[in-house]
């Protein structure tokens, strides 16, 4: 026998510590879902505290204060079910949990029994596993819940509460987002849901988090393994559908534990909900982009930005992204030329800002360029112009923004690309100065279809900036090509070298001379030190340099 649950997906922006504010936006999407006579509400994991909470599990006040928090929710709880992520505790350790709670007590716990210690994630360092499967029983429905990557193994939680009776299983989650990581969900989630014969409803988690994004995306998916219901991408969203649930009983009574009342009985208000479209892999990335920004910003008190515009194309990217993640009234451009400095990027530069409808100054270096070379005369006397040289007037920029940074209290955006982090071709201290590099994470064969998805939109980036073949514009005739091979040779090998660590060997036999890859390697390995120096940047691709890639700085392997 079937029977009609009405569900809900609180898909929230939770902020890391904020465990106040956390416990006021879930209390808000209670009333909401209450209203609409949801049945079961399901929150992202770790909701109360924000994910990754980080070191911030080592200190015993911020897990009890944690679990204030998760009272202070549960008392807003009234005849539905609500499923809330939260940091567990008992006389052996701390635990990444979800709380079922039901009128205003909590009925059961589930701790999560796979914790994932890869890429970003670093969950056996701060939590203890959980033992066993549970199940939940409510009148004649039967559910399981579990964890994030609890679904990810076909032996797992799954399985396990599938056998115990489970006929909806409750997953949350706060699953970090890069290019192509909804699909991987959606495979899980059908795979399991067909294998297993259950309804899974995902939650996911939504917002930045430092270098971190989470994309939503949330889904319910059927016993068939279809994906009936999906939340927004990149944005808060109240979820709310009608499923149907096989009644039935646990298989077994130990690992079950039973809430007294019933669900899925009173009448309910009529629900419509437009479906949300997929979006273009370069629209997910770009929303990934501006979101990371926004809530980067946000949530560590910036409401203004300033980046160097320089006339190129990873600049221009940088200001449409803050401009559109911001607000064109909170961002400001700024022209640094030098003798070396083109008309044409001058030109560019100005156009950007125009099209955008930011602010523009124009700062010429060329004099204080002067003055250093002057107070390095005696110095530098018989020694050739080189790198040196170069690197002074991208520090004496990465001053003037700084500054401009102190004064105003705004944020400075760094504007380089994934190829140029991988490289080392950046100078520290230079153009590397800033609290966050936007496109840190983005190749520069991705910066141009980036550039090309936003003129789609709207008109931002003229076309002479895309045309023009890259330069730093530090010396006389310069070009990205004097050092680097072509971009389109040195983004797959930094791509099978930095995220797939394929050998030397194994990406030449992709077709790459050697010469070229053993080049390319070598300055990505020089050039760990500078990377380590550099700011966070929002994570688009599955390795991104900092949480994800830790190379050590001094390594003598080749």
């Amino acid at each position: 026998m079937k029977k009609n649950v009405r569900i809900a997906i609180a898909q929230i922006n939770c902020t890391v510590g904020d465990l106040d504010g956390n416990a006021e936006k879930i209390i808000a999407c209670l009333r909401r879902a209450e209203s609409l006579c949801a049945d079961i509400i399901a929150f992202p994991e770790l909701a109360i505290t924000g994910y990754p909470p980080e070191d911030l599990l080592l200190k015993p006040k911020f897990v009890s204060d944690n679990l204030d928090a998760l009272k202070k929710v549960a008392k807003h709880v009234n005849d539905a079910i609500a499923v809330v992520g939260f940091v567990g505790r008992d006389g052996k350790g701390v635990y990444n949990s979800a709380a079922v709670i039901h009128r205003g007590s909590v009925a059961g716990i589930y701790n999560k029994i796979i914790l994932p210690n890869y890429g970003v994630f670093d969950e056996k360092r701060y939590f203890m596993p959980g033992s066993a499967p549970c199940v939940f029983k409510i009148g004649d429905i039967v559910f399981g819940v579990n964890i994030c990557e609890d679904i990810w193994h076909n032996d797992g939680p799954l399985l396990q509460e599938a056998s115990l009776g489970a006929r909806l299983i409750i997953n949350i989650n706060s699953s970090p987002y890069h290019a192509g990581k909804v699909l991987e969900r959606e495979a899980i989630a059908r795979n399991g849901s067909k294998a297993n014969k259950v309804c899974i409803a995902y939650a996911n988690m939504v917002g930045g988090q430092d270098e971190i994004v989470f994309d939503g995306q949330s889904m319910l998916v059927s016993p068939e393994g279809k994906v009936t219901h999906r939340a927004e991408a990149f944005g808060e969203d109240l979820l709310v559908a009608d499923i149907e649930i096989e009644s039935g009983k646990p298989a077994d009574m130990k690992n079950c534990t039973t809430i007294a009342g019933t669900i899925g009985n009173n009448p309910k208000p009529a629900i419509t909900r437009k479906d949300t479209e997929r979006l273009s892999p370069s629209a997910e990335i770009y929303r990934a982009l501006v979101l990371g920004l926004k809530d980067y910003a946000a949530k560590n008190g910036f409401a203004k930005a300033l980046l160097g515009l320089s006339g190129g194309i990873d600049s221009s990217l940088v200001a449409v992204i803050a401009a559109d993640a911001l607000g064109r009234e909170n961002v400001t451009g700024i022209f640094m030329p030098t003798r070396y400095s083109s008309e044409q990027s001058e030109l560019d530069a100005k156009k950007v800002a125009d099209n955008l409808g930011i602010k523009y100054s124009s700062i010429s270096i060329d004099h204080i360029y002067k003055l250093y070379l002057m107070a390095f005369e005696p110095h530098f006397a018989g020694k050739q112009k080189d790198l040196t040289e170069e690197n002074l007037q991208a520090r004496i920029r990465g001053n003037i923004l700084m500054a401009l940074s102190n004064k105003f209290g705004w944020l400075v955006l760094t504007t380089g690309n994934k190829s140029e982090m991988s490289t080392g071709y950046a100078t520290l201290y230079g153009d590397m100065a800033g609290g966050l590099a936007v496109i840190k994470d983005v190749p520069k064969t991705l910066v141009y279809k980036l550039a090309a998805y936003r003129n789609s939109i709207s008109k931002a980036i003229p076309d002479s900036v895309i045309k023009k073949e890259p330069t730093a514009e530090l010396r006389h005739d310069q070009k990205d090509r004097d050092t680097l091979p072509p971009y389109d040779v040195l983004d797959p090998i930094i791509k099978a070298y930095v995220e797939e660590d394929k050998s030397p060997d194994e990406i030449a036999a992709l077709g790459f001379e050697k010469e070229v890859v053993a080049k390319v390697i070598k300055m990505v390995d020089k050039s760990e030190y500078k990377r380590r120096q550099s700011p966070p940047g929002i994570k688009i691709t599955p390795k991104a340099f900092g949480k994800d890639r830790r190379m050590p700085i001094t390594n003598k392997y080749s």
